[in-house]
C-alpha cells in the first residue's frame, strides 16, 4: 500500500483542485473488489489486543473482506495469526468470535485435529488419505505484529512494519501504555446500508463538530486541529475546555470528573487526540481510555463499524464516573455521526450531485481520497469505464507512471 510523506498543513490544498473521489467510486461493485484486494488485504488491519488472550489457548477470530483469521495464544506463551481454515476443505476450525481451545483446534466439519501452534496433530481416519508429512498441511500463517499490545494482521503484501510505520507517533503513544491496558467495554460491531468510504469521510475531519456534535463542540471544539504526519497518518487533537464550562451535562461532568493521569504529558492530561492509520482504522486516546475502531465493506453498499475500548485498571470512583460519560458521549456522537453517512451516500446517488468542495478543514478528507487515488488510480477517471474493465483500467493506469501521485 503505497503512503504518503510528510505534509504540512496546507500542502495538499496548494492547487485549485477541491474535489473528492467521483460518485461512481462509492457505487461500483468493481471499485469495491479493487479495494478489497489492493488496500485492505495487503494493509496491517486491526484484529484486537493481547488482554483479551491473557491464557495459553484463548483465541480470537476477525473476519474481513472474505478473509478469516484465528489469533491464538499457544502453550508457550506465543501469540500467533493463522487462516481460520482448515487444509482439509476450508471449514473454519474455529467458529465463536472468542474462546478458549486447550491445547488442541479441531475442525467441526471433519474432526482435523491442530495444536495451538499451528501444526497438524491427526486427521480422522488417517489411514484413508494418502501418507503426507504434518508439517506441510499446518494452518496457513497470517503476518502479524503486536505494537503497544494491539494485534495487526496482513493477508497479502508486505512493505514496512507496523513500528516502522507508526514511528511518527511512537514517543507520543507510549506514555498511554496501551500494552498494560485490559477491556474496559465490549466489542461492538455494527452493520450499515452505506459505502465504507463515506464512513471515513465523515469521520475524517472536524469541519462539522461544531453543528453536528454539540458534546464534542462543549468538549474539545474550540481547540480543534489536524495535520498529516509522515507514513500517511492524519492526527487531530483538541484540549478540553474549562470544567466550569459546558452546555450538555455529560460533558461538564466529564471534564469535572476526570482526574489526574500522572503517568501523561501535562499536554495530554485533558487532551483528545486521534490517529487515522492504514485503512480505515482509527485510534482515539483519551486520558481516562483508549479506543479503536474500523471501517470496512460488506458490499459496495453495506460496511461494518467495529471497534474495541481499553483502560489501565483504575478503582477511583471518579475514574470510573469518567469513563461512562466518556462512552456515552461517544455513542451520542456515533448516532449522529451515521445519520450524516446515510445523507452524504443518498445524496451521490441523486442527479444533482456535482463533487465535493472542500475546506482547508477538510484535510483528513483530502489525503485519504489521495491515498485512495495513489494506490487505485482508476478512482481518479470522473467517469467510470465500461462495465466489467474497471480492473483492466485500473492496472494499465497503475502501469503509468504519469497517473501515480496524479495529485
Amino acid at each position: 500500500m503505497i503512503m504518503r510523506n510528510a505534509l504540512a498543513r496546507n500542502d495538499l490544498f496548494d492547487d485549485e483542485f477541491r474535489g473528492g473521489l467521483p460518485a461512481w467510486t462509492y457505487t461500483s461493485d468493481e471499485i469495491t473488489e479493487l479495494e478489497m484486494e489492493h488496500m485492505f488485504r495487503r494493509s496491517w488491519l486491526v484484529a484486537g489486543h493481547v488482554s483479551e488472550i491473557p491464557d495459553p489457548g484463548d483465541f480470537i477470530t476477525h473476519d474481513i473482506v472474505d478473509e478469516r483469521a484465528l489469533i491464538v495464544r499457544g502453550q508457550d506463551g506465543a501469540v500467533r495469526a493463522f487462516h481460520n481454515l482448515c487444509r482439509h476443505r476450508g471449514s473454519r476450525v474455529v467458529a465463536e468470535p472468542t474462546g478458549n481451545c486447550g491445547n488442541r483446534i479441531v475442525c467441526p466439519f471433519h474432526g482435523w485435529c491442530y495444536n495451538a501452534d499451528g501444526s497438524l496433530r491427526g486427521r480422522a481416519a488417517e489411514k484413508t488419505f494418502p501418507a503426507a508429512e504434518k508439517s506441510e498441511l499446518g494452518l496457513k500463517p497470517v503476518d502479524m505484529e503486536i505494537w503497544h499490545g494491539l494485534i495487526f494482521i496482513r493477508f497479502k503484501g508486505d512493505g514496512p512494519s507496523v513500528a516502522e510505520t507508526m514511528a511518527p507517533v511512537e514517543a507520543e503513544i507510549a506514555p498511554y501504555r496501551i500494552e498494560d491496558m485490559k477491556p474496559l467495554f465490549p466489542r461492538y460491531k455494527v452493520e450499515v446500508d452505506v459505502n465504507w468510504k463515506a464512513m471515513v469521510d465523515v469521520d475524517a475531519e472536524g469541519y462539522h463538530v461544531p453543528i453536528a456534535h454539540p458534546s464534542l463542540m462543549d468538549l474539545y471544539g474550540r481547540t480543534y486541529r489536524d495535520e498529516i504526519l509522515e507514513n500517511g497518518i492524519a492526527r487531530s487533537y483538541g484540549t478540553f475546555a474549562d470544567s466550569r464550562e459546558g452546555k450538555i451535562w455529560s460533558v461538564r461532568n466529564y471534564k469535572r470528573l476526570l482526574p489526574d493521569v500522572e503517568h501523561l504529558p501535562e499536554s495530554h492530561r485533558r487532551a483528545w487526540v486521534y490517529f487515522s492509520i492504514f485503512t480505515g482504522t482509527a485510534l482515539q486516546l483519551f486520558p481516562d481510555m483508549v479506543d479503536f475502531y474500523q471501517f470496512y465493506p460488506l458490499t459496495t453498499n453495506r460496511s461494518v463499524s467495529w471497534g474495541a475500548s481499553f483502560a489501565l485498571p483504575d478503582d477511583r470512583r471518579e475514574m470510573k464516573a469518567a469513563r461512562y460519560l466518556n462512552q456515552r458521549i461517544n455513542e451520542i456522537t456515533t448516532q449522529e455521526d451515521t445519520q450524516l453517512i446515510k445523507w452524504s451516500c443518498e445524496g451521490m446517488r441523486s442527479s444533482g450531485y456535482d463533487d465535493f468542495l472542500l475546506s482547508d478543514l477538510e484535510l483528513g478528507v483530502k489525503h485519504f481520497h489521495e491515498t485512495l487515488r495513489d494506490n487505485i488510480p482508476v478512482m481518479s477517471l470522473p467517469e467510470p469505464p465500461p462495465s466489467g474493465t474497471v480492473a483492466q483500467v485500473n492496472a494499465a493506469m497503475c502501469g503509468n507512471p504519469a497517473y501515480l501521485g496524479n495529485r
